[in-house]
């Protein structure tokens, strides 16, 4: 009989979840969070999450739902009051036609985008993925059994993959597209035109859908947002999510939706009936009223947002060796960072990565960012400009100091 004493035991854990990686952006701050559990200060540039409170209509909205009791389940695809009013607002925002048969409400847009890519892609299939993308994409196509193909837009272009791109990366095997518009983590912005070009790619690809993420929608600085459902010829093979964390700093309260064609939509209120149902009765009411209200909050926000944004751009052009395009929308800077590759920490250890990069930081100048390896882009780092000016002054001035030690 062999001796078996020494052999590791067997994950119990099932194969879909080991392939899975970890949220890079929640990973860096936990890793935040425990240095700050030690009275350390730091200065958290890696969440994309607004640093205004919600607007008081919209906790009002929520607190009159818990006096009238709304504390029940509601239906898996959202109540129908908030489905109607989102309908109202793609036909206000967007120009686009939908009925509430077509808006499955859920929490938050990560789950949304999860319910479309479950519902719609077979094992094997392909799923090209626009680069940089946002760090839960491949992961969810992996969940999924299919397999992630990475189009890689050009710093050039502001990282926007191109119409050529993805003509030439289409098979027989792809399935869907997913692409974020104002961009996380670029914070590139397609236009209409541009979109248009894809959308010409796609009617000559008719077993090609597109997921198309605009969660920051609002958080535009060029002006007109552009919607890829829109185009008349493919607008029924693609799903457009959004949600209230960005627009309306919402985070916390889990809201998100998708758009599509009523069949897609079943399937993705049949996916969530079996996982979630219904989200929360509070949030959905606190929706319906950030809805109703405009988006007149946003637009304040979005100011701020600029002004930080020039901020920003200003003192990082300062700093040898970040080149950062300026960013069209959300609240993100994505400097490319590969001259401090191969370069030395004082205490001796190399920089190879953009995530070694990522720990120095943070140990050392206590700045919380993120690797750019998170968002297939190996050689960039993401900040988050959502942040008090005096903050990102101070993590900035940090960061400067910091590098300038690297041999």
């Amino acid at each position: 009989m062999p001796d078996t004493t020494t052999l590791a035991p067997v994950s119990p854990l099932s194969h879909r979840l080991l392939a899975m990686n970890e949220s890079a952006t929640i990973a860096m701050v936990k890793k935040a969070r425990e240095l700050m559990a030690k009275g350390i200060d730091i200065i958290n540039l890696s969440f994309g999450e607004p640093d205004f409170q919600t607007p008081q209509y919209i906790k009002d909205a929520a607190k009159q739902a818990l006096d009238d009791g709304y504390t029940f389940y509601t239906p898996v695809p959202g109540i129908p009051e908030l489905r109607q009013a989102i309908c109202d607002k793609f036909k206000r925002d967007n120009q686009l036609d939908f009925q509430p048969n077509q808006i499955v409400v859920s929490t938050g847009a990560k789950q949304a985008l999860a319910n479309a890519v479950l519902s719609l892609v077979n094992p094997g299939e392909e799923v090209i993925v626009f680069a940089p993308y946002w760090v839960s994409y491949e992961e969810m196509v992996k969940l999924a059994e299919g397999v992630p193909v990475t189009l890689v837009g050009t710093l050039e272009n502001e990282y926007k993959v191109t119409a050529a791109q993805l003509e030439a990366a289409i098979t027989p095997r792809t399935k869907l597209i997913m692409y974020s518009s104002p961009c996380n983590p670029t914070g590139a912005v397609f236009s209409r035109e541009e979109l248009g070009e894809i959308a010409e790619v796609l009617a000559r690809h008719p077993q090609v859908y597109a997921l198309a993420d605009e969660i920051y929608e609002y958080i535009n600085f060029v002006g007109e947002h552009a919607s890829l459902a829109h185009f008349e010829a493919i607008k029924d093979r693609v799903i457009t999510v959004n949600g209230f964390s960005k627009g309306y700093a919402m985070t916390g309260w889990r809201l998100g939706y998708l758009a599509a064609r009523q069949d897609i939509a079943a399937a993705c209120e049949k996916m969530q009936s079996q996982i979630t149902s219904g989200t929360c009765s509070i949030a959905q009411r606190a929706g319906l009223a950030a809805l109703r209200g405009g988006r007149s909050s946003a637009d304040e926000m979005v100011a701020a947002y600029r002004r930080r944004r020039d901020l920003v751009l200003d003192i990082v052009k300062d700093i040898p060796g970040f080149n950062t395009p300026t960013p069209s929308g959300a609240f993100y800077i994505f400097p490319e960072v590969s001259a401090y590759f191969n370069r030395l920490a004082p205490d001796g250890s190399t920089i190879a990565t953009s995530m070694d990069l990522a720990l120095y930081l943070l140990n050392d100048a206590h700045v919380s960012a993120v690797s750019g390896d998170a968002f297939g882009a190996p050689e960039c780092m993401r900040f988050s400009t959502a942040a008090a000016d005096d903050k990102l002054v101070e993590a900035f001035r940090r960061i400067k100091a910091s590098l300038a030690k690297l041999g």
